[in-house]
């Protein structure tokens, strides 16, 4: 990993904040421009999923497979009348070579004739990064001194005090940063969209919902390059205002338990649905929920046919509203025919899942929500080389210890089975006492099913098991548990009131332990400091400023009370 060099002069007023390699400049009293010392583990998370990326683009152009770029000739005028090309590429706003003219018969029987040359491989490319909402500039400077294979950086804001700030740490770091970042004011959409198709890697990290800028963000990718987005929004995401999830990421979300794994997948659902409008797909390589916010990491390519069958990679979630149970039901199918190239012939809309009215468990009605994202969110593959990379140069991540319990997690989920249960929100359900989670997991390995955590939530339980089985195994522990007896009419008297299917069998099974805890690994860290969370926007009042104000609001309020 590149580093950067040694920083200036602290102009009077600021002070340094210093991350990685990276020095930023913070005016002492203003807040001018928006930095969240929490978002270290997002920055750190982020620059080694760009050295993977870089050693993948190195291992895809030595074994021929780089994704061909799919230019349109029609933004070809747009691309020679930016300046931002004129700047960053003036390579390729050269005038193309004046057209052969027509072979000869007897030159054409000669290169009939002569052996075909081998065509000369093209020079690598190493990586342009578009950062839409750079305000500080922070990322894109650890970018430039920390990532291999960078050939510039376009660090772009449209606030001017923000762009203004990136100026003056670019001068202040010197180094890479000064030489490969270029700070930008404009409107992040325009410039994806005046550039279709020109950046490796785009990153968006907005304060709030990054919707306004996805449909964009798909067009100015490059065909295999990197699409990084993060969103805030998890109130909307998690279920408080289902209809403003569906306007916009068109999907309503459920208020459940397993809520910050669909607010990933619906993030991801509302990516592929703008992409596929464009004939592109996006293949997740590290999708996570980190704290107050969701981070997703995602290849786009453009394909079709692959987007065709997109539907059947999209589901509807079911959610009882009696009990917890869930299930999911894709959107599209398949056909079994296939034309000549393997790649299925048409995708059809799916038919109606097999649930009834009500739920089977409790006798509750059913609430459909969605559609959401049920494919993997992650490539193990991918998640491998990111702990290998982290281990390696683990001294270089201030975030190290949280982003390796993260990533250890991830490790070990099962990446085919969406969603998940709470057992505390169960027994609540059942009211009846938790069994150790352990035995709980052995219960359903010793039953033949699959089971793991999940790095969302600390009671998170994944299974490929059915509900009723779930419930089955809880059947079966509160005949050795008893509950009181529930007179009112519940979900959970209705669900106790049948007789299990499935004898449950409590011995410890291999694989109900995490490998993270057997190793002692810790799987969830605790922050490192209070208020470990979001900050306020640029240009307002900083959080504990606005805290403190309210509490001296609250105090004069009771002293006038009290007085009265």
């Amino acid at each position: 990993m590149a580093s950067g060099e040694e920083p200036g002069k602290v102009p009077e007023g600021y002070e340094v904040i210093t991350e990685g390699t990276a020095h930023i400049l913070v005016e002492k009293s203003a807040n001018e421009v928006f930095y969240n010392n929490a978002q270290v583990v997002n920055r750190d998370l982020s620059v080694a999923v760009l050295n993977v990326l870089a050693q993948k683009r190195r291992e895809e152009y030595e074994n021929g497979t780089t994704p061909r770029p799919k230019r349109s000739r029609k933004m070809a005028a747009v691309r020679h009348r930016s300046e931002l090309l004129k700047l960053l590429w003036p390579e390729g706003l050269e005038d193309p070579p004046p057209p052969k003219p027509e072979p000869t018969e007897e030159e054409k029987a000669a290169a009939a004739s002569a052996p075909e040359e081998p065509k000369p491989k093209p020079p690598f490319q190493e990586m342009k990064i578009f950062e839409g909402l750079a305000a500080s500039g922070l990322r894109s400077i650890r970018y430039a001194n920390e990532v291999e294979d960078v050939a510039c950086i376009v660090a772009n804001d449209m606030d001017p005090p923000a762009v203004e700030s990136m100026r003056r740490n670019l001068e202040y770091n010197g180094g890479y940063a000064k030489e490969k970042v270029t700070p930008w004011e404009d409107d992040a959409r325009l410039v994806m969209l005046q550039h279709e198709g020109l950046f490796d890697v785009v990153d968006l990290d907005p304060y709030g919902a990054p919707h306004t800028l996805l449909d964009s963000a798909v067009q100015g990718v490059a065909e295999g390059g990197m699409l990084l987005v993060t969103a805030t929004d998890m109130a909307v995401l998690c279920g408080n205002n289902g209809d403003v999830c569906w306007t916009k990421y068109g999907s309503f979300a459920h208020r459940a338990k397993y809520c910050h794994e669909a607010a990933v997948r619906t993030l991801l659902a509302s990516l592929e649905m703008h992409a596929n409008r464009v004939k592109k797909h996006i293949v997740p390589v590290l999708s996570v929920s980190i704290d107050f916010y969701v981070r997703v990491f995602v290849r786009v390519y453009t394909s079709a046919a692959k987007v065709k069958a997109s539907s059947s990679k999209l589901s509807h979630v079911y959610q009882c509203t009696g009990c917890d149970s869930f299930v999911t039901h894709p959107v599209g199918r398949i056909n079994a025919k296939t034309g000549g190239s393997g790649q299925p012939s048409r995708s059809l809309p799916n038919h109606s899942p097999d649930l009834g009215a009500t739920c089977s468990d409790c006798g509750w009605r059913w609430q459909m929500g969605g559609p959401i994202w049920s494919d993997p969110i992650h490539d193990q593959e991918w998640v491998t080389a990111l702990l290998e990379h982290m281990e390696q140069y683990h001294e270089s991540y201030e975030g190290y210890g949280k982003v390796h319990a993260l990533l250890t997690n991830v490790s070990e989920e099962l990446t085919d089975c969406p969603l998940y249960v709470s057992l505390h929100n169960m027994t609540h359900t059942l009211r009846c006492s938790a069994p150790p989670a352990a035995l709980f997991k052995s219960a359903l390995i010793n039953a033949g099913y699959r089971v793991s955590g999940s790095h969302a939530s600390p009671l998170a339980l994944k299974s490929d098991a059915p509900m009723e089985v779930l419930w089955d195994v809880f059947r079966h522990w509160i005949k050795d548990h008893p509950v009181k007896e529930i007179s009112e009419k519940t979900p959970g008297q209705a669900i106790l009131a049948k007789e299990p299917k499935l004898q449950a069998n409590f011995c410890r099974a291999a694989g109900s332990t995490s490998k993270a805890k057997e190793e002692g690994i810790a799987r969830f860290p605790v922050n490192p400091e209070d208020h470990w969370g979001p900050k306020s926007r640029a240009g307002r009042a900083p959080i504990d400023v606005i805290v403190a104000q309210a509490t001296e609001k609250q105090r004069t309020k009771r002293k006038r009370e009290d007085g009265e």
